[in-house]
């Protein structure tokens, strides 16, 4: 192992000291070393289902060592796994100007945009880990409270805080410091500092939506018309997973797992059957990288839990 491989490895070693899993990026670059979902072939470690860089980041030190040993690969963090949010602070690209509402408050980076929200909320952030980019950005670490699953934001769209100020967390990374891109090293303001856990007003501010009212009761047709109805029912839903808005595809997901789990303890629908719907409608999502298959397993099966609590059963009229 080279000395630049060493040091890395090294860098590795104690983010994953810290529990937080990590993968390599390729040398010199922020991009995952590990294949994206696009070129999955359903060999090797994915002979099993797919498994990016978000489930193959790890902390097992044995590990670790094996990966630096075979280059000199960038430190990536996994959010996600990690149990973190990232507040992901940039700076414009050479020419690009701020958006005129920012301009007009002086604004001129995303530190920028945070801080005119902080003051107009009332609010401070604590005092966290902290990394700082080649590129003159920031990118604050937070712990995300147990049990709350939050997603990436970006800029002004979703639930995101504006230009130039993205989030990581589910199916997100950062590039660790200690990273090296043609652009500058990656460094901790302060390699001792711990990261702070996530203030319950920016938790609020980030949680996704809670899913729509699912309707229970018996669903009663007309005669003759309990197969027509499935039918049209396993379409809806479909079409609610496959028209998502990129916000909210996962929601939308859990939503539909909701409403075929009714079905299933009800009667009307095969389990298997319903995992199969399901699984079909979010193939396009998960191929784009939208949420891992993984992710989707755990929110299908989540969903087919909590609709299996309260049962609908589809009545034909006698």
């Amino acid at each position: 192992m080279s000395a630049a491989a060493e040091d890395l490895c090294r860098v590795a070693l104690g983010l994953a000291g810290r529990d937080w899993p990590v993968f390599p990026l390729r040398p010199g670059s922020k991009r995952p070393a590990l294949h994206g979902h696009s070129t999955c072939r359903g060999t090797g470690p994915c002979a099993g289902g797919h498994r990016g860089w978000e489930q193959r980041a790890t902390t097992d030190p044995d590990r670790i060592r094996a990966a630096w040993s075979a280059g000199v690969f960038n430190v990536g963090i996994a959010t996600g796994p990690a149990g973190l949010l990232v507040l992901d602070l940039d700076t414009p690209e050479p020419g690009e100007v701020p958006p005129s509402r920012w301009a007009a408050r002086g604004v001129i980076d995303g530190a920028g945009v945070l801080a005119v929200l902080l003051a107009d909320a009332g609010r401070v952030l604590p005092v966290t880990y902290e990394v700082l980019t080649p590129s003159g950005g920031r990118h604050l670490y937070f712990r995300v409270p147990a049990g709350l699953e939050l997603r990436n934001t970006a800029g002004e769209t979703g639930r995101g805080f504006g230009w130039k100020v993205d989030t990581r967390a589910g199916g997100g990374y950062v590039v660790a410091a200690g990273s090296r891109t043609p652009t500058g090293v990656y460094r901790a303001a302060d390699d001792q500092a711990e990261a702070a856990a996530l203030p319950g007003w920016l938790a609020d501010r980030l949680a996704p939506p809670p899913p729509p009212a699912v309707p229970a009761g018996p669903i009663r047709t007309g005669s003759g018309r309990r197969d027509r109805y499935l039918d049209v029912a396993l379409r809806a839903e479909t079409a609610r997973v496959t028209g998502a808005a990129k916000s909210q595809r996962n929601a939308c997901l859990y939503v539909a797992a909701v409403a075929l789990g009714q079905l299933v303890a009800g009667g009307s629908l095969p389990e298997h059957e319903a995992r199969a719907v399901l699984r079909g409608a979010c193939a396009g999502h998960v191929a784009l990288g939208a949420y891992s298959g993984h992710q989707a397993e755990k929110t299908i099966a989540s969903g087919l839990r909590a609709g299996a609590k309260r049962p609908r059963r589809i009545e034909d009229a006698a």
